[in-house]
């Protein structure tokens, strides 16, 4: 279904210039900015003690991730040097969550609907809406979807974030986080009625005290919320509180004035004095959302959904056609190999990916962290059948894509062309999108190809048919090209020791040196650096070379061609170069002279922790000004920001960086554009955010190199090999909606054509064949245009909740190669989904601890119940040096329940402080350490109830329970001896002749404090 909106955008590429440096230039002489998208926000406003969401989310997950290292693993090292050892991936990662949250900001269909930032007092509305992110984020992380829960995450992280700026609850005195936004059982404060006045007349900057007594109670029982109003829509009513600021309309309207704490600037935030106190209690909220996430899904869970420390994948895309066994055996060997020499890696486990195919088959993929396993599904491939000669190799790439994570590499092993060739552009995108390289194995049937190759023995028996072009793996170099692998043109005899590829572009650490193509017939020279970081320098050269000379920084030169020599080992077999540098490796510039009678690709390799990333950005200056990252391709001829984080730096490590190089596909200069670091100088990040002003991005396909000195000067230069394709045309998704099994969902998106007025063909592709229609559709375009468009997901009935639905849109003018792509990921959700955590009620206290603590104990009797639908699943003690007792627990009355309750009591004895138990009035046992225990066949009904008796010695007053549902909410129960017995109302029920009401039915110990994190 498609619908169009088509409007002018910018006029042209000069006025667009000027608009863009005027909104520079105001942002320059703005104050600084606080709950803004990014530290672009503060660059833009020169100011460094300001507070942004993406300050605040990722020092939340540095903070966070450090603490579950500490718990999981021997600590090797202090804080800094456990940042250092995060690897890039995780930096990547975390900018995944700071771009979604960024992008409530950004996208059409949020920034301005108060729902997703707590204005105009929707705020029983945007709760929902964080309870639903909270649900999503858990089943996609139970899923293994880990960029689908990034994805959620930020959402959540930037509504919940905007509360503690937008409301009046620092106003309210208040100095913790408000539990009842993601926990319903825990106390709320109501909101105030529409006819309810909340603020009083301000007419200055700074507005003190302008909120109506009653918002501003320090007693709970007669505290109110409010939430200020943003702009015309919703309408403000008459003495509501507005958000305020130069960016708020609503300002003028009464009650003038506003409330928002976003910045520490009265010109945006006029009560700019609380900025801290709401930052604060935002990055706290933020803390608890990670820790009750890492305490949901598991420690290593958790620290896999941020890449912590992440060995490389190893993704194998296997042809398994008749003619192939060679090719297996090798892939096997290597796989053999490489999980072997990680035996003894620190690192978590690494991400294993098979995807085999033939025609017309693709897959089933196989996808596990387990190594074994891997090798198992490796031992059971089989080279079987043949046919014709192409097979749907793309679609497998796909498939390989969607499962591995990003910044893979991907290596497909096959002889045969592509029978499905409509999917290169949505397969180009997700490689680009995923910053993940593609590298072809091709072992060629000599009788179908050019004359070049005609000399090669043998090897595919596939039925007899018309020759076929010379050029038909074309797709694959253009897929390799683009996304920085190679393509590898061997034979049977070399595939295994040419598959030592593989292992070289595995290897912890790894960075790009160089990258680049040659077609020149005469000698061409290149250049890489090496500094003092970079260990084990590879070299891999593709083609066919009639000369080679390697020159060291202090000049000695060696011919590759000529045999052994001083400065490195050439290994060459058909089809590939590997050369390797001899140590003790010499910092400097090194040089590469070759010559060659056809294509050639260079590609130098290296071990080092320093890498970096990059994303181009346009500014923004509409309701929170920042710079916007760009989605797909960057517009070409029109100016951009480049924003880089260098990651894996030491911290004792001065390192400096002062510019980027854009460099073509040949290895020729196309720009210079400099560099100025935007991270605050207290900051304590192993990552150094860099931004660069491009004034006009290249019309030519570039890579990027940055270039820096180390700490002894020499110069330090990486490369990221993707080739960024920039073009004319745009295309943005506009919304990311929930997909419901059994419903149909219309995805919204745009595409801006930045040239004339031309038609352009639009494929919608998915991974799961949900989409109604995938195209192509023609469009027309109007010069400086717009489209609106929507594509239909039908999501069938069985559709597994927590599954992930990668969207791929492409759009291509017709007959310009201007191109660009959108890739969304659309998470399956219940329809009606259980999302009321557990219970815990305590039925008997007894606390008797005097001032020696080793001479007493104190204990406490509870009663576990689900109170949604899903049932019991699992229960962890966290904390605590005591021992929790898990009870038999038949259908209960209350004459029953207390019946338990004694007879627990009586068979606990304590010797020193420390209970001991008669085994055969007890289920199960747990003490801190263990891990969670399933429970789901002892209480296979969601009204069941259990009960566990926790004691401990005085010496441990505190303890900790984690209860889980079978829809994955958690409930965290504290207990501290000595507190005031406090009295709560519980009602439990049971179907039949036995049900009983329990009302009033259990009285807190002393000594219990009970607090829900979810």
């Amino acid at each position: 279904m498609m619908s169009q909106d088509r409007g002018k955008i910018w006029e042209g590429s000069g006025k667009q210039m000027q608009l863009f440096i005027l909104a520079y230039l105001l942002l320059l002489a703005l104050p600084c900015m606080g709950f803004l998208p990014n530290f672009w926000s503060r660059v833009l406003t020169l100011s460094w003690d300001s507070h942004t969401h993406q300050y605040i989310t990722e020092q939340a997950i540095l903070n966070v991730t450090l603490e579950t290292l500490r718990s999981t693993e021997t600590p090797q090292g202090n804080n800094e040097e456990e940042q250092t050892r995060l690897g890039r991936g995780f930096w990547r990662a975390v900018g995944e969550v700071v771009k979604s949250n960024a992008a409530m900001d950004f996208l059409s269909t949020t920034k301005s609907d108060p729902v997703y930032h707590f204005d105009s007092e929707r705020v029983d509305s945007a709760m929902g809406m964080l309870r639903q992110c909270w649900a999503q984020t858990v089943l996609s992380v139970r899923a293994r979807k880990y960029q689908s829960a990034r994805h959620s995450l930020g959402q959540l992280f930037h509504s919940l974030q905007d509360f503690y700026s937008h409301s009046n609850w620092v106003e309210m005195g208040q100095r913790s986080i408000y539990l009842h936004l993601l926990q319903p059982e825990e106390p709320a404060v109501p909101v105030a009625k529409e006819d309810t006045p909340t603020c009083m007349e301000c007419f200055s900057a700074t507005c003190r005290d302008n909120l109506q007594p009653a918002l501003t109670n320090t007693q709970r029982e007669t505290q109110l919320l409010t939430t200020g109003y943003f702009s015309t829509f919703p309408p403000k009513p008459y003495g509501k509180c507005s958000h305020g600021g130069i960016m708020d309309s609503s300002r003028y309207m009464g009650a003038k004035g506003g409330i928002n704490k976003d910045s520490t600037s009265p010109l945006f935030s006029p009560h700019h004095y609380l900025h801290v106190e709401a930052a604060n209690l935002a990055k706290e909220a933020t803390l608890s959302v990670l820790r009750d996430l890492r305490d949901t899904v598991g420690p290593k869970t958790f620290l896999r959904l941020f890449s912590v420390k992440q060995i490389p994948a190893l993704v194998f895309v296997m042809d398994t056609t008749g003619s192939m066994f060679e090719e297996i055996t090798a892939a096997r060997f290597r796989a053999h190999t490489i999980i072997e020499s990680r035996a003894s890696n620190r690192g978590l486990p690494g991400t294993y990916v098979l995807v085999p195919f033939h025609d017309p088959e693709v897959g089933p993929v196989f996808e596990s962290d387990d190594p074994n396993q891997f090798v198992q599904q490796m031992e059971n491939l089989m080279a079987l059948g043949g046919g014709d000669e192409p097979e749907m190799c793309l679609s497998a790439i796909q498939l390989a894509l969607t499962h591995s994570p990003p910044l893979s590499e991907i290596f497909v092993f096959t002889d045969a062309s592509p029978k499905d060739p409509h999917l290169f552009d949505a397969v180009k995108a997700l490689t680009l999108e995923k910053q993940s390289k593609v590298t072809f194995l091709l072992t060629e049937d000599p009788k179908y190809t050019s004359e070049s190759r005609s000399s090669r023995r043998r090897k595919r028996r596939r039925k007899k048919r018309e020759a076929l072009s010379p050029d038909r793996f074309s797709l694959y170099s253009a897929l390799s090209s683009v996304s920085g692998g190679l393509t590898i043109f061997t034979t049977n005899s070399d595939i295994r020791r040419v598959s030592a590829i593989v292992e070289d572009n595995t290897a912890t650490d790894k960075v790009t040196l160089l990258h680049v193509e040659s077609d020149q017939d005469l000698m061409s020279t290149h250049s890489f650096r090496v500094d003092s970081s970079v260990k084990n320098v590879t070299l891999h050269i593709t083609g066919i070379l009639t000369e080679c000379i390697l020159s060291s920084p202090s000049d000695q030169s060696q011919s590759l061609l000529s045999g052994d020599g001083p400065l490195a080992a050439l290994d060459h077999f058909d089809g590939l170069y590997r050369i390797g540098l001899l140590s003790p490796i010499q910092p400097g510039q090194w040089k590469l002279q070759a010559k060659s009678d056809g294509h050639l690709t260079f590609n130098v390799i290296g071990q080092s922790s320093v890498d970096f990333l990059y994303y181009f950005a346009t500014v923004t200056n509409e309701t929170h000004p920042g710079l916007e990252r760009v989605e797909g391709s960057p517009v070409a001829g029109v100016p951009a920001f480049l924003v880089l984080a260098v990651t894996g730096l030491p911290l004792d490590e001065e390192a400096s960086f002062s510019h980027v190089t854009l460099l073509g596909a040949d290895g020729e200069t196309l720009q210079q554009v400099k560099l100025n670091s935007s991270s605050s100088s207290s900051s304590s990040y192993s990552v150094e955010e860099l931004v660069g002003w491009v004034n006009s991005v290249p019309r030519a396909p570039f890579c990027v190199r940055l270039t820096g000195r180390d700490s002894r000067g020499n110069k330090l230069e990486r490369v990221s090999t993707e080739m960024v394709q920039p073009t004319h045309v745009q295309m943005q998704v506009l919304s990311i909606p929930r997909l419901v099994p059994g419903h149909s969902t219309m995805v919204d998106f745009d595409i801006l054509n930045h040239g004339p007025a031309r038609l352009f063909n639009l494929t919608a592709d998915d991974d799961c064949g949900y989409l109604h229609k995938r195209g192509p559709h023609t469009i027309h375009v109007a010069e400086q245009g717009s489209f609106r468009g929507q594509v239909d997901i039908l999501t069938p009935a069985t559709a597994q909740a927590g599954a992930t639905v990668t969207l791929t849109l492409t759009v291509r003018a017709l007959h310009s190669p201007d191109a660009n792509y959108a890739v969304a990921y659309l998470t399956v959700i219940p329809p009606d989904p259980d999302m009321s955590p557990p219970s815990c009620s305590v039925a008997r206290v007894e606390s008797t601890c005097p001032s020696i603590c080793t001479e007493s104990s104190w204990s406490v009797s509870l009663v576990v119940s689900d109170r949604g639908r899903s049932g019991l699943a699992a229960l962890q003690l966290q904390k605590g040096e005591g021992i929790l007792t898990l009870f038999h627990s038949p259908q209960p009355t209350e004459e029953s329940l207390e019946e338990a309750q004694h007879k627990a009591h009586r068979d606990t004895t304590t010797s020193e402080g420390h209970p001991h138990h008669h085994h055969h009035h007890h289920k199960a046992r747990l003490e801190k350490g263990d891990p969670p225990l399933n429970v789901t066949e002892w209480v296979p009904g969601s009204s069941q109830l259990l009960l566990a008796w926790y004691a401990s010695s005085c010496c441990s007053p505190k303890a900790e329970l984690l209860v889980w549902d079978t829809a994955g909410n958690m409930k965290r129960c504290r207990l501290t001896s000595g507190q005031q017995t406090q009295l709560r109302d519980r009602s439990i029920e049971s179907s039949g002749a036995g049900r009983i009401t329990l009302t009033n039915v259990y009285v807190l110990m002393s000594g219990l404090l009970w607090s829900t994190l979810l």
